[in-house]
């Protein structure tokens, strides 16, 4: 009898899943271009400082990027309840294309050259040091983002 039963059980599921799906193009379509989304840990009693550092830091950095055409946004995150463990505070860029990957020597040299004028390589190192006493980070990845059809 458990056999019957698992075995209809099994059956219907199957058909639910085949009625169940999802066909790209129509039900969703992959948006162009790909978020990077850098997950991050930071004692819920520094994050004021993190967000701060970041300002100074990060998002200079973020603002070369879009300059020079290898992104075209850009944000930060935080959990509204920031304590516990996992993630709090999300770093996102958009990229237009994953080809904005792919090395250009001139494009390179030259976001170096600029950023290195926004700060040097020991202040940055110093600003790093003093993140690393409280924050971790817990994932980095890219995302496509998904239109449903309307």
């Amino acid at each position: 009898m458990k056999a019957i039963f698992g075995a209809a059980l099994t059956a219907g599921l199957l058909a639910l899943a085949a009625q169940g799906q999802a066909e790209p193009y129509k039900d969703y379509t992959p948006a162009k271009g790909a978020w990077q989304i850098t997950e991050v840990h930071v004692d819920q009693n520094h994050i004021d400082d993190y967000l701060t550092g970041l300002r100074t830091s990060w998002a200079p950095g973020e603002e070369l990027a879009k300059k020079h055409g290898l992104i075209d946004r850009y944000g930060v995150f935080v959990r509204m309840d920031p304590a516990g463990r996992g993630a709090n505070v999300l770093l996102t860029q958009h990229m237009t294309s994953m080809a904005t990957l792919d090395p250009d020597k001139a494009r390179d040299q030259a976001m170096m050259t600029e950023g290195l004028a926004q700060m040097s390589k020991e202040k940055g190192a110093a600003l790093v040091a003093g993140f690393d006493k409280y924050r971790t980070f817990v994932g980095d990845g890219f995302w496509q983002e998904m239109d449903f059809a309307k």
